[in-house]
């Protein structure tokens, strides 16, 4: 049976709840040490499985020695007093229980495992590197953390409880459905699942993620849309004996070659703009069009894919060709501006998530 659901995440600022400056403070330096836990963990977890999983090329013996990464209890041979997500979960416990939530703890070690296994034969032939983890790492925990979520006072935002720390929803103008999604989970019309939460530049961030339902569209399997993406035009599409374009280079590359342009003044002229912060203060105009540049690409990308696939909904076209998507990439691969300037995966990313959303198959050659 087709699956009529599927996963989204939304990122979310949140703020602690508290008018209390100090109380603010301890919480937020309790948040770091969390992550700092969870950086140290997530090495960890990862070394130790990709050590079980190699350790029988450690062992240079006559052929009389077999090993096998399992239970004792369970396997004959098994080399492990417990089962393999256990091992590592009892290293985390004994190292750092009662300094972080083992809702965090052992949501951390289920998902670096399911990683590890989804990894582990490219780590075998050599195709992948170990991962290795940043201190900005999100901490995962389950849905039943997060409990009281109720509309905040300004009816705009959310406050919750997540292990008894208050927080509040920083939604800003909510151009996006954030608020709409948050109402549903309060609501209990959708669910949320295993989600984080990050600290990153000094802000606090709700990852939520949601389990929604597709949308109902009334899609004909015999109707099937072809696609091009390229940077002088960025989205062709075929349906049938209709042909649409989609944009065009003059609305997307000129925008954002005049922006580059402009990020090229502004580097030549930082030495001279005034200090008093250091560099933080000289480069605040560079930052801000190099931010100006990645919100107009994003917007821009938005709003093709959304058309893109509006047009399959409108002709009921079921299945969407990506034609000739994999030469054009690697063709891009080697010419530094079409690197620099086709943001053919972001453009990509977007069309499967919409096309998803819409119960329309993806089909990239």
């Amino acid at each position: 049976m087709e699956n009529n659901t599927m996963i989204i995440t939304r990122k979310i600022q949140l703020l602690i709840d508290s008018d209390d400056s100090q109380y603010v403070r301890d919480i937020k330096d309790k948040l770091f040490n969390w992550q700092s836990i969870c950086f140290r963990s997530a090495n960890m977890i990862m070394s130790h499985h990709f050590v079980q999983e190699q350790v029988k090329d450690f062992f240079y013996l006559t052929d009389e020695i077999i090993l096998k990464i399992a239970d004792e209890k369970k396997e004959p041979n098994g080399i492990l007093k417990s089962s393999r997500i256990n091992t590592t979960y009892r290293l985390l416990s004994n190292h750092f229980k009662g300094h972080i939530p083992t809702n965090i703890l052992s949501n951390l070690n289920n998902t670096l495992l399911a990683t590890f296994n989804k990894e582990r034969v490219a780590y075998w032939k050599g195709e992948k590197s170990l991962r290795n983890y940043k201190k900005n790492i999100p901490m995962p925990f389950a849905a039943e953390a997060i409990t009281k979520l109720d509309h905040a006072p300004d009816n705009k935002n959310f406050c919750f409880k997540l292990f008894q720390i208050p927080f509040r929803t920083f939604l800003g103008k909510d151009t996006a459905d954030k608020k709409i999604l948050l109402n549903r989970i309060k609501n209990g019309t959708i669910k949320l699942r295993t989600s984080h939460i990050q600290l990153d530049k000094g802000k606090i961030y709700f990852l939520a993620v949601i389990q929604i339902e597709k949308e109902q569209h009334d899609l004909d399997t015999a109707v099937i849309a072809e696609a091009t993406l390229s940077i002088e035009h960025p989205v062709n599409v075929k349906i049938g004996d209709q042909q649409y374009a989609i944009g065009n280079k003059e609305e997307f590359l000129h925008r954002r070659l005049a922006i580059q342009a402009a990020i090229l003044r502004v580097k030549k002229g930082i030495t001279f703009n005034r200090g008093g912060h250091g560099e933080k203060r000289k480069k605040k105009c560079l930052v801000d069009y190099q931010n100006n540049e990645k919100k107009y690409v994003e917007y821009k990308l938005h709003v093709y894919s959304r058309r893109l696939i509006d047009l399959c909904i409108k002709h009921q076209a079921a299945t969407l060709i990506l034609v000739n998507q994999q030469q054009k990439e690697e063709i891009a691969k080697e010419d530094p501006f079409l690197l620099q300037n086709w943001s053919y995966y972001s453009l990509k990313d977007k069309i499967n998530y919409k096309a998803e959303k819409a119960g329309i198959q993806v089909i990239i050659e």
